[in-house]
């Protein structure tokens, strides 16, 4: 008797999948590398040459015509520098929308609804397998890219910083989200998003949609929880004038005969004879204000950083199991023919 049995599937190694996802996701990847570089060189021009140029116009400009001397001073200079660093800063607001609807269409959401995922499922490639190569490298390279593209924007910001009159204040919220740790964590948390949504709708362009709405929320959660996510400084002064301050300012009101702090929205100072009567009527003996200072500058960033990157594990491991409840009894795997032959007798 003779047998004849059918070879066995073929096992996709793990750089041979590195190398199809470079291949089926290369324009996406040409497009995270121009963009890179190409914000990455703005940077670094606007670092050196723009924030010099510009230095020197407005030096230039206080010392003519704050002064009533003819007025000459490089007017380009100073209006090159600003659309250069508005520019590179609303490139780097954007990575985590561009990233969360990218993974939500081309990641998973187009192969799930293509159903070409099911195929990949039969070449010896386990969904768990299939899904951590989709999640890694995207992961890698968008990590890396923003958090290089965040420390060159911070550099070029203190670079100009204090030298330039009409710089951003740290505080200023674009400049502060897009110079640190945290536009990295959410583009990153934007990736997984996308992912999750991808798996969850079946439809490229539902999840794209979805994707980007819900990173939207996500940073506005952020947003208004960022100043309560670290003590604060307190100014407290008298009636005669107001607290003196700069930074983020979290809450102001009075204090109070007593000492308590009472916070309040209209006439936190006695600016007018209206107010001096009411802060009278109040029993006001002072005004406060809590806020964060320049200090907590890296600590706003890292703690709702660390946040951002637990709520990407929790994301994460919900896309593994939601994935491994939908592949529950589904064969990863073709089984082998059944075994057949000729006798002779």
């Amino acid at each position: 008797m003779t047998a004849t049995l059918s070879a066995p599937a073929p096992v996709t190694t793990t750089p041979r999948q590195i190398r199809w996802l470079l291949r089926l996701h290369r324009p996406a990847v040409y497009t995270w590398a121009i963009l890179v570089v190409g914000v990455a060189g703005a940077l670094l021009w606007l670092w050196g040459p723009l924030t010099n140029a510009a230095a020197t116009a407005w030096h230039d400009y206080d010392a003519t015509c704050a002064r009533d001397l003819p007025c000459r001073y490089d007017q380009d200079a100073i209006l090159r520098y600003k659309d250069v660093y508005q520019y590179t800063t609303t490139a780097i607001l954007a990575v985590p929308f561009l990233t969360a609807a990218w993974a939500g269409a081309a990641l998973t959401g187009r192969e799930v609804e293509a159903g070409t995922v099911r195929l990949a499922w039969t070449q010896g490639v386990s969904p768990v397998r299939w899904l951590t190569a989709r999640l890694a490298l995207p992961a890698l390279l968008v990590t890396g890219g923003t958090g290089l593209l965040a420390l060159l924007h911070h550099v070029a910001w203190s670079a100009g910083d204090g030298r330039i009159d009409t710089a951003k204040h740290w505080y200023d919220v674009p400049t502060f989200y897009s110079g640190g740790p945290l536009i990295a964590a959410l583009a990153l948390t934007g990736l997984v998003v996308g992912a999750l949504a991808g798996l969850l709708t079946g439809r490229s362009l539902v999840a794209l949609c979805v994707s980007a709405l819900s990173v939207a929320a996500l940073w506005i959660a952020v947003h208004m929880s960022l100043p309560h996510l670290w003590p604060t400084v307190t100014g407290v002064t008298g009636r005669g004038r107001l607290p003196a301050y700069s930074g983020i300012k979290v809450e102001e009101g009075v204090v109070t005969a007593t000492g308590a702090h009472v916070p309040a929205s209209t006439c936190v100072s006695d600016a007018s004879s209206w107010c001096r009567r009411f802060n009278d009527q109040r029993h006001a003996a002072g005004f406060y204000v809590d806020y964060h200072p320049s200090s907590h500058y890296w600590p706003l960033h890292l703690v709702p950083a660390g946040l951002l990157l637990a709520l990407t594990a929790v994301l994460t491991t919900l896309a593994f199991w939601l994935l491994h409840r939908r592949t529950t009894g589904t064969p990863t795997h073709p089984k082998p023919a059944r075994t057949t032959g000729a006798a002779r007798g």
